[in-house]
């Protein structure tokens, strides 16, 4: 008998991995990306113990993603009426000792090259240029149809194509993504000298703006400034020339202590963006095709735990998989039925609460006028003492589990 056909939509984050776990089980999964080619679109996440779990789950994947060590956290004040360090959290290093893997950072686009090429060094095929379009199931399969006019059948999918999917848009409709009243701005850089040598991310608080700086590798660090403006879309994409030019001679930020404006003025590029959510939706699934990741849940990256999220995602869905249908034979609806909806009951609540706590995480961070800012400033102080402060700056469920 022929291996079970899965189709897998979106070739971002989660659905390489997916697609791995699944081959490791004996489907036969094919991922489908609607762009072109792999795309130059964001600048980096972090992977924290949960997603690297996951992820460990494929041999040799995780060093062929080669990311770049995270030991602390650093708190830091631009204020000039609450100027200097706010305090260090070695949470990272403690987690790595508790848990046995460590967190890493890696450069977006980066992540999405070693992804799909460990898929296909896997035999997972992955194909550019296939947007979807439609839907059609059968009690026994789905039919994908494609804009370029290629029409698949698989035994079930998985749609893994991010907060604007087709394939959430194909079974609930379209749903406006929520604005959260932040954008950013951001870029790649060069290394400070202030940062050489540390491999520890960092929140850097003004008057009405944060900034994460996070160490890609030793010598290439990323930025984002948060800051409270007019709507604007979600590229992801680099601003054009004269954009950027402005933004790095005069930004405010181009003058932030800390290696802040070294990074601002010497950013190899600039990009700005939007940050969206969309609604909680009751269920992720509807018959054969189940969503994950921000397709399901999409979330604002205040964090840091939408990739990871993702990863938890599809761990627990190639599990459920396993117990459910072992051998990986075409499975019933009834039993996809089993796995998609035990999937809901234990991702929705926890995903739920993160998307809340990243939106309220940027409007704590974000905040203007000199009394608020020194509030905000002590409550990120206390952070690496109080346990709950800590669970809420970075998404932990509970430090020892």
């Amino acid at each position: 008998m022929s291996p079970t056909r899965v189709g897998v939509i979106g070739a971002g984050v989660a659905g390489p991995v997916i697609a791995m776990l699944l081959k490791q089980q004996g489907y036969d999964p094919v991922v489908y990306e609607r762009l072109d080619a792999l795309s130059d679109a964001g600048l980096g996440l972090g992977l924290q113990p949960n997603g690297m779990a996951v992820l460990a789950r494929i041999p040799g994947l995780i060093e062929h993603i080669d990311g770049h060590r995270v030991d602390e956290f650093h708190f830091y004040s631009v204020l000039p009426e609450d100027h200097g360090l706010l305090g260090v959290s070695d949470h990272p290093r403690r987690l790595r000792a508790i848990k046995g893997i460590g967190a890493v950072s890696v450069q977006r686009p980066l992540l999405h090259r070693r992804l799909v090429e460990f898929a296909r060094k896997l035999d997972v095929p992955v194909h550019f240029g296939h947007k979807l379009e439609a839907l059609e199931q059968d009690d026994e399969s789905v039919t994908v149809s494609f804009a370029n006019g290629v029409k698949e059948t698989f035994s079930f999918v998985v749609g893994c194509d991010g907060i604007h999917s087709n394939t959430r848009g194909c079974l609930f409709g379209e749903t406006p993504a929520d604005y959260t009243g932040l954008s950013q701005w951001g870029g790649l850089s060069p290394t400070p000298e202030f940062w050489k040598g540390k491999h520890a991310p960092a929140d850097i608080y003004g008057n009405g703006a944060h900034m994460i700086v996070v160490p890609m590798s030793e010598s290439l660090m990323i930025w984002a400034v948060s800051v409270r403006e007019p709507e604007s879309k979600e590229e992801w994409r680099s601003t054009d020339a004269a954009v950027s030019a402005d933004f790095k001679a005069n930004s405010p930020f181009a003058r932030w202590g800390f290696g802040a404006g070294e990074l601002v003025r010497n950013s190899l590029r600039i990009v700005r963006y939007g940050i969206y959510d969309r609604p909680e939706l009751p269920t992720w699934h509807k018959g054969r095709v189940v969503l994950v990741g921000d397709a399901a849940h999409p979330t604002s990256p205040h964090l840091g735990m939408g990739a990871n999220q993702s990863y938890e995602d599809v761990g627990l869905l190639a599990d459920l998989l396993a117990a459910h249908n072992p051998g990986g034979a075409p499975p019933a609806t009834a039993t996809l039925e089993e796995v998609f909806a035990e999937l809901e009951r234990v991702r929705l609540p926890r995903t739920a609460e993160l998307v809340r706590q990243a939106r309220a995480q940027g409007d704590t961070r974000v905040v203007s006028g000199v009394e608020a800012c020194i509030a905000r400033n002590n409550y990120y102080r206390d952070v690496c003492n109080d346990p709950a402060k800590l669970r809420a700056r970075f998404g932990i469920v509970d430090l020892e589990k």
